[in-house]
């Protein structure tokens, strides 16, 4: 999913800053200008090459989740996948990611930020190779759990990299530059990945990551220099095992519920499981002299509202992006590419804020751009609700521009909050917790909407399928319906019914599977919205309390509340 991602649905822009103390951390950057403000051409200062290394990385990123996303409703066809099936797919990657980006953290801390960032893009390429030459939804989701760890690296290393390469003003331009770079990927990534998928296929949208991943590797380990935390402890194993089995447990749980129910007995271990391992990570970090995820920065109210924006922002409005766009394409009936062009409202619309957000990170305190940006999200979000079977798709363009504008106002300032609080030499583990949570928003954020989607489609389904529908067909229906795939149902309705009672028959059996159908998803999909809606309205509140600008330790932060 995006993952402003999101990753995001997830890497965004930081904010001027230099350390506590004004000085640059002895291990970082060697040879570098230390001088605040001091510009050099990009050719002549390897710092620039830094820039450019991490943007064509995060590029690379945030175009693959953008893209996979209008794929969706394609790879569910080939593949025969069910919505489970699909939320593996997004998920594996998510957890892959999750549970790897704290200890890729503190590995980057320990050996190196660049050697881990160039492993990391080295494993993407491969996931990628992988992932579009899957022949079973099996092993696409094995695929994009390889690509989640090189994704992982990344993710975990790109922010350190920036932070510790720019000073002054030159932060500020860097950090100008990253944020409009990544709106351009959110907002071609639909578009582009229409065109694949409608021109060529679904796998290459995997594919067309090689050149990019090419590019980024070789002036990472060309031009990039290295930088490390000479304090860095080793990684923390026991932390790592418990954290990702937890938060593999609970999202394991969450989507065997949309298959089951919350009762079942399989869904009730999975989530005491989960609930036990997460507990034991906690009192681990708590134990340890030097955690992946030292508990002690919760003391500080800005990266508390740092880490709940993150869940919300990818739990909310980029986790239900993939069921609206299995709407507009399996109930609309619209193609991937046209798909993609519909959803420009919403990248377009984030790309033009983006850049805006990112230098007013330099003048304005972040507490009011993140948390009115998601109250911002909360009023796109109602926009979108009140979607009715004659519905076309032009109800949604209110809901999606101010979306996308919410996007746009709330990812460039969130990064400050990962690596604000903290002394850079230790932003590799900061900014590693911080995407940690955007990855666990994702995660759980398909899991639970995706469980509430298909309990509900299907429920409503079978009851105004029953007894109009052959018995022996309720059950398959019932199904594809739960996956929103209305036409396809309604297609196979008529197949049916036709070679049973010609074609007046089938044109009925149409109608009717279409019409339940139809209803069906589009009030589970109103539902998953109001959903969206209140936690954004809710993250909003909670982080205008608790952001603060005295909790950043760099001088370059803004002054002032």
């Amino acid at each position: 999913m995006i993952q402003r991602l999101t990753n995001g649905h997830a890497m965004t822009t930081d904010q001027t800053s230099t350390t506590a103390a004004g000085k640059t951390p002895t291990d970082t950057q060697p040879g570098r200008h230390a001088a605040a403000g001091r510009h050099e051409a990009p050719g002549r200062d390897p710092k620039w090459w830094t820039l450019v290394a991490v943007c064509t990385g995060v590029f690379m990123l945030l175009l693959d989740v953008t893209i996979v996303n209008v794929a969706l409703p394609d790879i569910q066809a080939e593949l025969n996948a069910s919505l489970s099936d699909l939320q593996w797919v997004i998920d594996a990657y998510a957890l892959s990611l999750a549970a790897l980006l704290l200890t890729a953290g503190s590995l980057a801390d320990l050996v190196g930020r660049r050697r881990v960032f160039a492993i990391g893009t080295v494993v993407f390429t491969v996931g990628s190779i992988a992932c579009g030459s899957a022949q079973s939804i099996l092993q696409l989701t094995l695929a994009r759990a390889f690509q989640g760890i090189g994704g992982a690296a990344m993710f975990a290393t790109a922010l350190a990299l920036l932070a510790g390469a720019f000073r002054g003003k030159d932060r500020g331009t860097a950090f100008g530059v990253f944020g409009a770079v990544t709106g351009i990927a959110v907002a071609i990534g639909p578009v582009l990945g229409g065109v694949l998928t409608s021109g060529l296929s679904w796998r290459w949208i995997f594919f067309v990551n090689i050149p990019i991943c090419l590019v980024a590797i070789g002036v990472t380990l060309t031009k990039v220099q290295e930088s490390k935390d000479p304090k860095a402890g080793r990684p923390d194993w026991i932390g790592f095992l418990t954290f990702s089995l937890g938060l593999g447990a609970l999202v394991y749980a969450l989507i065997e519920a949309g298959q089951l129910s919350w009762g079942d007995g399989k869904v009730v271990g999975l989530l005491v499981a989960s609930a036990v391992l997460l507990a034991l990570f906690v009192l681990s970090q708590a134990r340890q002299r030097q955690p992946m995820f030292d508990l002690s920065l919760l003391r500080k109210p800005t990266f508390d509202g740092g880490l709940i924006a993150a869940f919300g922002i990818s739990a909310s409005i980029f986790s239900l992006l993939a069921f609206l766009v299995i709407y507009v394409q399996n109930v609309l009936g619209y193609s991937a590419v046209g798909a993609g062009v519909r959803f420009l409202f919403l990248s377009g619309a984030s790309f033009f804020t983006a850049a805006l957000a990112g230098r007013l990170t330099e003048k304005v305190p972040v507490k009011w751009l993140i948390g009115p940006g998601f109250l911002l999200l909360g009023v796109g979000l109602v926009l979108l609700t009140g979607i009715r079977q004659d519905s076309s798709w032009t109800h949604l363009i209110a809901g999606l521009t101010v979306c996308g504008l919410a996007i746009g106002f709330i990812n460039p300032p969130l990064a400050s909050t990962a690596v604000g609080v903290v002394r850079v030499e230790r932003s590799g583990m900061a900014s590693g917790v911080n995407s940690t949570f955007r990855q666990v928003g994702v995660a759980t954020g398909i899991a639970a909407l995706g469980s509430i989607f298909s309990h509900q489609v299907a429920d409503a389904s079978r009851a105004g399928l029953a007894g109009r529908v052959p018995a022996q067909a309720l059950d398959g229906l019932t199904a594809a319906l739960s996956g929103g795939q209305v036409k396809a149902a309604s297609e196979g309705a008529r197949v049916a019914a036709t070679k049973q009672g010609g074609a007046s028959a089938g044109q009925q059996a149409h109608d009717l599977v279409q019409s339940v159908g139809t209803s069906a998803v589009v009030d589970a999909l109103n539902h998953i919205i109001t959903i969206s809606a209140v936690l954004a309205f809710v993250v909003g509140v909670i982080c205008l309390v608790l952001i603060r600008q005295r909790d950043f330790v760099q001088r370059g932060a803004p002054s002032g509340e």
